[in-house]
């Protein structure tokens, strides 16, 4: 894995969403607390051993969540992202790489936690939902009609970003993320996303939280040893 200065100009850098910059998965929660049955559990099984992809998954356990808006939206304000996160974001910046979150989660709940957070100015590419009376009707805007597995294509997000001679950089921890991490340069995993590329021997970078990316990508930034002094002391303060 790259250890050498890191020209960031050059980069394209992709986070996962849930339990990657939040300390757990804000999708599960969800339906898990607002689900009217337990029918949802079939289902998440079903996704876990391959039978049926996320799209197929999402739409059925979003069936039995309800809950109006306002209901959703008080949840949404208590849930706080990873405490470096916005700092690693802005480093990130500041030095030209190019970074957007592809998540199988829906844009209403990673808006209102990423506004909430301070966290403005990344790209989002996720599912969507509208709200009927207190029902949630989810949409796939970018599903691949070729591949059935995935709700929202992560990998086409990917190659449509991605520009000759850049460097693909992706975070993540979940099984939505085995295919994006597949076709990019530097991978960080955790959860199940470590555990397949641990059987499969594909080369990937553990980590815990954003405070271990954070600290990677400070010693291949090539940043001036007073700043990154700074931003360490930053990172143990959190």
């Amino acid at each position: 894995m790259i250890k050498t200065p890191l020209d960031f100009s050059k980069c394209n850098v992709y986070f996962d969403f849930d339990n990657t910059i939040t300390s757990f998965d804000v999708l599960d929660d969800i339906i898990e607390k607002f689900s009217i049955n337990r029918d949802w559990v079939v289902f998440e099984n079903a996704w876990q051993k391959g039978e049926i992809g996320s799209r197929e998954c999402l739409k059925w356990q979003m069936r039995s969540v309800r809950g109006t808006k306002p209901k959703l939206t008080r949840y949404l304000d208590k849930v706080r992202l990873d405490g470096n996160f916005a700092d690693l974001l802005g480093y990130l910046k500041r030095r030209g790489a190019e970074t957007a979150i592809l998540s199988d989660s829906f844009s209403f709940f990673i808006e209102r936690i990423l506004r909430n957070n301070g966290v403005h100015g990344i790209k989002l590419y996720s599912n969507s939902l509208r709200f009927s009376k207190n029902k949630i009707i989810p949409a796939f805007p970018h599903t691949d009609r070729s591949c059935s597995h995935c709700a929202n294509c992560k990998k086409m997000h990917i190659f449509k970003l991605a520009g000759r001679g850049r460097t693909n950089i992706y975070i993540g921890d979940g099984l939505s993320d085995i295919c994006p991490a597949e076709h990019s340069d530097i991978v960080f995993a955790k959860g199940s996303l470590q555990e397949r590329f641990t059987k499969t021997k594909k080369e990937f970078i553990p980590f815990k939280n954003m405070s271990d990316v954070y600290r990677w990508f400070l010693e291949v930034g090539n940043v001036h040893e007073t700043e990154a002094q700074q931003e360490l002391f930053e990172i143990k303060r959190k």
